[in-house]
């Protein structure tokens, strides 16, 4: 009778870890996909200008 409620013990936790595993794994994934997509937006979206604005056009004389 102590094996089979042993058993069973094993089994659920087993059952248990393997979900929290394959819910990590599923945060993880979905962080990258964020991190890709904005990374994909990034490199499509504005031009990344990090000089000042006064350099842009020279004064006219």
């Amino acid at each position: 009778m102590y094996e089979y409620e042993i058993s069973q013990f094993r089994s659920a936790e087993l059952i248990r870890r393997a979900e929290y595993e394959r819910l990590a794994r599923e945060a993880v994934r979905s962080r990258r996909a964020v991190r890709r997509e904005a990374a994909r937006h990034a490199a499509e979206g504005e031009v990344n200008t990090s000089r000042p604005r006064r350099y842009r056009f020279p004064r006219a004389a």
